[in-house]
């Protein structure tokens, strides 16, 4: 038996697997350092910075699951590529050092944004096939 994926699963399959992981170990099972660098950078306390930090992972979370069920609802595709744009711009204001490193927000963020695009591209064509 052979096993295909098309693109929309891949994508997201992808996307999912981005949202939980990184909602899940650098923000709830361990706060990464990189995470406590972009909390003070607004300006918060280590009490609320650590909070913020594990109210973003449980976010992330959800938001995961939720992509992963309502995928083909073009609205979910939408915010998730507003979503990852406002992280992204958000980096690039308060942190913009980390926007040069290895394993970066703009190599993350844009190719889940392509993937996002994939999505929405053949959710379109699926519709215009009908």
């Amino acid at each position: 038996m052979r096993l295909t994926l098309s693109s929309i699963q891949i994508s997201r399959f992808i996307i999912t697997f981005s949202w939980l992981y990184h909602g899940i170990f650098p923000k709830l099972v361990h706060i990464s350092p990189l995470e406590k660098v972009m909390t003070a950078s607004i300006g918060l306390s280590n009490e609320l910075s650590y909070l913020v930090t594990k109210l973003a992972g449980v976010s992330e979370v959800i938001f995961g699951m939720v992509f992963f069920v309502y995928y083909r609802n073009k609205y979910i595709v939408l915010l998730n590529i507003l979503g990852l744009s406002g992280l992204l711009i958000f980096v690039a204001i308060f942190q913009p050092q980390l926007l040069i490193e290895a394993f970066n927000p703009v190599t993350t963020n844009i190719a889940l944004i392509g993937f996002s695009f994939i999505i929405l591209n053949a959710l379109k064509d699926e519709f215009n096939n009908e």
